[in-house]
C-alpha cells in the first residue's frame, strides 16, 4: 500500500508511483481570485484524476462567506462519492503549480486524514517533465469507505483570531502586501481593505519559485525568522485558501503549531464592528 509522510512530493515521485492501486490523483484546481476564466482552452488533466471542486462541492454552501469548511458528516459523505477510502492515499494538485492544492490538502488533514500531500509545481511541472496527460473525462467511481473525525485545532473562528490580535500572537497573512497594506482595493466588490491588528504580511508567493513550493531548508529559514520557538501560528487570507499555502509550507519546515482562519480577511472585513489597520 503506498503512504506518504512528506506534505510535497516531486512530479517523478507521483510518475514512479501512478499505478499503486491505491493511489487517488484528486485536481483541486480553481480560478485564480481577479482572474477571467479561460473556456476557449481544453482542460486536461493527469491520468485518471478525479475532480475536486472546491468551489461548488466541498464548502459549506449556506454559509455567509466563501470557501467555508463543510460539517463533518457532509465532507464524509462527498468524499466517499470520490472513491476515497481510509487506505486510499491521495496525490493533490492543480493547474496554477501551487494556489488551491493545498486547502484540499488542509481540508482533509483537518478532518483526519493523513494519507495526502500536494504536487510541487502541479499540472504545469508535470507537463514541462513530459509526463502523459489526458482531456478531462467524467469517472464512475465506486462509493468509498472514508471517515472524517474532525481536528478543531486546525480551525480558528473569528473571537479566537480577535483575541490573538490583542494579546499579540502570530498572525499571518498571505495575501499580497498591496492588499495587506490597502494601496491596492480587494478583489471583492465593496470589502474594505487594510489588515486585522497586529498581523504580519507573509505574501504566499514568498514560500515559492516558479509556481513550486521552495525547497524544505528555505521554508525553515523563513519560519524561523518568524518563531525560533515554533510559537503557535493563524494564517489568513483573502477566503481561507492561500492561506493553506502557510500552512503547507509550515508543515514543510516542520512546524505543525498553526492554525488556519477559516473566514479569513473576507469575514473579518465584512463584520464592521472588528477593528482594522491599513
Amino acid at each position: 500500500m503506498l503512504t506518504v509522510n512528506t506534505p510535497i512530493v516531486s512530479v517523478e515521485w507521483l510518475c514512479e508511483n501512478l499505478k499503486a492501486g491505491n493511489l487517488i490523483v484528486l485536481d483541486a484546481t480553481i480560478q485564480k481570485v481577479g482572474t477571467q476564466a479561460n473556456d476557449k482552452k481544453e482542460k486536461q488533466q493527469i491520468q485518471n484524476a478525479v475532480f475536486f471542486d472546491l468551489k461548488n462541492v466541498f464548502l459549506d454552501g449556506e454559509a455567509e462567506y466563501p470557501n467555508t469548511i463543510p460539517s463533518e458528516k457532509y465532507f464524509e459523505k462527498e468524499v466517499q462519492k470520490l472513491g476515497i477510502n481510509n487506505d486510499s492515499c491521495i496525490v493533490v494538485y492543480d493547474d496554477l503549480g501551487v494556489y488551491s492544492s493545498p486547502r484540499v490538502w488542509w481540508l482533509f488533514r483537518t478532518f483526519g486524514f493523513e494519507n495526502i500531500t500536494v504536487l510541487n509545481g502541479g499540472l504545469p511541472a508535470w507537463k514541462e517533465a513530459g509526463y502523459m496527460v489526458e482531456s478531462k473525462k467524467e469517472r464512475t467511481l465506486s462509493v468509498g469507505n472514508f471517515k472524517a473525525t474532525i481536528n478543531r485545532s486546525k480551525i480558528s473562528v473569528t473571537e479566537e483570531v480577535l483575541k490573538a490580535s490583542r494579546d499579540k500572537q502570530i498572525i499571518l497573512d498571505a495575501r499580497s502586501k498591496g492588499r495587506f497594506y490597502a494601496t491596492v482595493p480587494e478583489p471583492r466588490q465593496d470589502l474594505r481593505g487594510g489588515h486585522i491588528p497586529n498581523s504580519k504580511s507573509l505574501p504566499y508567493t514568498e514560500l515559492q519559485v516558479a509556481g513550486k513550493m521552495k525547497s524544505k531548508e528555505e521554508l525553515q529559514i523563513i519560519f524561523s525568522e518568524i518563531t525560533p520557538s515554533k510559537e503557535a501560528m493563524i494564517f489568513s487570507c483573502g477566503s481561507g485558501i492561500t492561506a493553506c499555502i502557510l500552512a503547507l509550507g509550515a508543515e514543510e519546515a516542520g512546524n505543525t503549531n498553526y492554525s488556519v482562519y477559516d473566514g479569513s480577511w473576507t469575514e473579518w472585513a465584512s463584520r464592521l464592528e472588528l477593528p482594522e489597520e491599513k
